[in-house]
Formats: C-alpha cells, sequence, structure tokens
C-alpha cells in the first residue's frame, strides 16, 4: 500500500468519528469503528477494558519496551457546527461537537500504532506497541479509571498528543476534581407563604458568592469553576426545593486541590446553614497533574524536529485565515515551540497515565493559529486538510520516538531513571472515590 492510501484510511476514520460526534461513555460506534479496524490489521484487541464498553486495546507484538498509545475519540456536548463554515451554525441544535479534536488525537494515535507494526514487522525487532481506546477525557476521567483497573501497569512507556493550533511540548497539566452540589430545601408560594419556603436556588448563589471571595486567598495558579445543573425551576413564584452545581477545582498539585476541595465543601456547608437547606456533594471525576520528565521530553522534541512536516499549500492558509483569530500573522503555525516552553492544555487525565509511566505528551497544529480549544471554530475545521495533516504528521511524530525507544535501550533506561527522580518519595493517589463507576455522572 502506497503512503497516500495508508494516509487516507486514518482519514476516512477520523472524518466518521467527526460525524458521530458521541459524547463521553457514549462513544459506542466511534470505539467500534477503531477496534475493527485494529483487529483486521492484525492487532490482538481487548474490548471493554477496565469495565468500560467504549474502552479497549489493541496489541502488536512481543518482548520490550512496551509502548502503550493513548488515544481519545470523545466529543463535547453542545458543540454541533457545519463543517468548514466559520460562522457560527448548526444542523443538529444542542447536538455533541468534536470541539477539542478528539476524533484526530485517536486516529493519530492508531495510525502511529500502525506504523510501529509496519516496523516491527519489517525489522524484526523486539518490542511491544499498545493503542489504548480510552472513552471519556472530557469531565468523565476515563484514563483515570483504566488507571485504578490496573490497564497501564505493564507499560514501558507511554506516548501522546493533543491537537490545537500550536506544535511543542505539553509540560504540565493541572490536576482537577469535578464535584457536584445538591441543595434541598423546601417549596412554597413565594408571596402568600414565604416564611414556609427554603430555597436551594438561594443556597446555590450564596456558595458562589462566597466561593468568590475565597478566590483571594488560595494560591494564585488555582482554578475554580462553576455550572448551574439544576437553576431551581422556572416559576419565580415558587421557591425552588432543588438546585444543583457542578464545580471544577484544579491546582497544579493533586494535594492542593484536596485542600480546596475541603475549603469550599464548608462553604457549600455554610450556605445551606444559611438558608435553611441541605446539602450533599460527590465526586464525579478526577484528574492528576501532569508529571514532567526532563528525558522523555528531549525525546519528544527530537521526534518533532526529525518527523517528515507538513507541507501546506496556499489553499490551506486561505481556509485558515477564515478562522485565525489574528489576521495579521500568518493563519497557520508552523514552527515548533522552544524545549523550554510549554503548550498550555488545562487539564487531562493523561496525568493519571503519567503517575505510572514515564509519558511523552506533545500539541500538534491542526487548526488555524490562534484558535482556541472547546469552541465551535474548532469543531468546523475537524474535516479540513489542514486537521488531516496535522493528524499525519502527529502519527509521524509518534512512530519516530518509539522507533527511538526500541532501538536504544540506553536511552530507555536513561528516561526511566529520570522518571524515578521526578517521582521521588511521591506515590500516585486518585481523588477518585472507590464508590464512584465509570459513566456515574
Amino acid at each position: 500500500m502506497n503512503r497516500q492510501d495508508f494516509e487516507q484510511q486514518f482519514t476516512s476514520i477520523s472524518d466518521q468519528i467527526w460525524e458521530f460526534a458521541e459524547p463521553r461513555y457514549q462513544e459506542f460506534h466511534s470505539s467500534a469503528l477503531q477496534a475493527d479496524f485494529l483487529e483486521q490489521e492484525g492487532f490482538t484487541v481487548t474490548r471493554n477494558l477496565g469495565g468500560i464498553a467504549t474502552a479497549f486495546s489493541a496489541s502488536f507484538g512481543s518482548g520490550h519496551p512496551v509502548i502503550g498509545l493513548l488515544g481519545e475519540y470523545d466529543a463535547l456536548p453542545c458543540m454541533n457546527q457545519i463543517a468548514d463554515s466559520p460562522e457560527k451554525q448548526t444542523d443538529l441544535p444542542g447536538a455533541a461537537g468534536h470541539g477539542c479534536g478528539h476524533n484526530l488525537l485517536g486516529t493519530g494515535a492508531m495510525e502511529a500504532a500502525c506504523l510501529i507494526r509496519d516496523w516491527l514487522l519489517q525489522t524484526h525487532s523486539e518490542g511491544t506497541v499498545i493503542y489504548f481506546g480510552c472513552p471519556a477525557e472530557e469531565g468523565g476521567a476515563g484514563k483515570a479509571f483504566l488507571t485504578r483497573s490496573g490497564c497501564f501497569d505493564n507499560l514501558d512507556f507511554a506516548l501522546a498528543w493533543h491537537p490545537g493550533s500550536k506544535t511543542g511540548l505539553i509540560k504540565k497539566a493541572l490536576a482537577n476534581i469535578r464535584v457536584i452540589f445538591d441543595f434541598t430545601g423546601k417549596s412554597a408560594h413565594a408571596a402568600a407563604h414565604p416564611e414556609l419556603g427554603r430555597s436551594a436556588l438561594d443556597a446555590c448563589e450564596l456558595m458562589n458568592v462566597g466561593v468568590n471571595y475565597l478566590r483571594e486567598h488560595v494560591k494564585s495558579d488555582a482554578r475554580m469553576h462553576y455550572a448551574y445543573l439544576n437553576d431551581g425551576g422556572d416559576a419565580p413564584n415558587i421557591v425552588p426545593a432543588a438546585a444543583t452545581l457542578l464545580y471544577a477545582l484544579r491546582a497544579p498539585e493533586s494535594t492542593y486541590v484536596a485542600e480546596l476541595y475541603d475549603r469550599v465543601s464548608d462553604v457549600a456547608k455554610g450556605a445551606a446553614l444559611m438558608t435553611g437547606t441541605r446539602v450533599s456533594c460527590r465526586t464525579v471525576s478526577a484528574y492528576a497533574e501532569l508529571l514532567s520528565v526532563p528525558a522523555m521530553e528531549a525525546l519528544m522534541m527530537e521526534a518533532m524536529q526529525e518527523a517528515e512536516k507538513p507541507e501546506y499549500a496556499d489553499d490551506d492558509y486561505e481556509y485558515a485565515a477564515r478562522f485565525a483569530a489574528d489576521q495579521a500573522s500568518p493563519s497557520i503555525d508552523t514552527a515548533i515551540l522552544p524545549a523550554d516552553q510549554s503548550i498550555n492544555l488545562g487539564s487531562t487525565d493523561v496525568g493519571d497515565v503519567s503517575w505510572q509511566v514515564p509519558t511523552g505528551l506533545i500539541g500538534v497544529t491542526t487548526e488555524a493559529a490562534g484558535c482556541a480549544l472547546h469552541t465551535w471554530q474548532i469543531v468546523a475545521q475537524g474535516k479540513s486538510p489542514l486537521a488531516h495533516k496535522g493528524m499525519h504528521y502527529a502519527a509521524r511524530i509518534l512512530f519516530v520516538a518509539a522507533k527511538k525507544l526500541y532501538e536504544s535501550p540506553e536511552r530507555c533506561a536513561l528516561i526511566q531513571d529520570d522518571y524515578q527522580h521526578v517521582i521521588g518519595h511521591r506515590t500516585y493517589q486518585s481523588m477518585l472515590p472507590d464508590s464512584i463507576k465509570p459513566g456515574d455522572f
């Protein structure tokens, strides 16, 4: 098979997953499409990985090093957008869309797995590659649950990438916990008998005010976000008896996120006391921070520089200009960020994997310069030649990095030693309660 036909297979798979646009833990068509393809390509596929219906692994080869490639394919809720349209428009209002490029992310990692398979066969080299189809990165902590199930225990290294508007290392990602606060009060007629009511909506509002005052007294790199899941009803003359908040708490270290959780929970309890309501809280998702390993970062920098880079035509620049944030600058960022800089990804459950095994994570340009993730503009560009070229480049980078590991036991040992130095005496402790199961939220 020539290169064009080889890459076209993955372009087609990526576009199909873009069309499926399945949100967390609902990626039945997306995961089946990838698993079936890899099974046909000679990989040994394990479905229902970690007891999650939309998770799987696909393994090829034998012996060490064992390299895991991390894929994702979940979409974001309410992000539906017509492909290639630079104007906000949807043909399926309220439907999900790939506003974080996961149709490209998983497919590119799968393409890398096939490149590695071909190389292992051609060179008769020892080594194993495992592609992990990981669900629910968007708020569902898919890899954290897979980590808890021991799915990554036998890996020597893990490699991953993320689509975006820049190419470079991703050296840090914030720990993140998501907690639901359910307030329960007492309904009453707001005019005739207001004294009988206990407003759950008032409790939510007071909690948010309290947390906003708390911001002054937390570390500057901490983040606290919230959203209403139940807005307390539609009629202003009825005291709302139920209202619900979802909080996301972030910080560079899980230990500080745990401290934030305790302080925010105290604010919630105070709001309940002030309003005569009751509050219960439940953790629904949690990610660890990403461990940065300098020796692994050096490997990924070499791979980005050595892998064949995309060639962009005038049509690509003209297409990107329709979406670019800054019309005065080039519409596609073709540079590789210097090694001392990092792409800011926010949070990712790749962090949990990085506490199990040395993990290399990079960002690769798949969209117009300056575009922000989790927006309809990303959805619109998800099936473009620009996106496809970035995806194929990412696959080549991951392949080059893996090949260097297979070819150099000394490089492997160096990274492992550096990894142990970075971890030191720290141990991984997931913030997920033992009682929570994948998809509970």
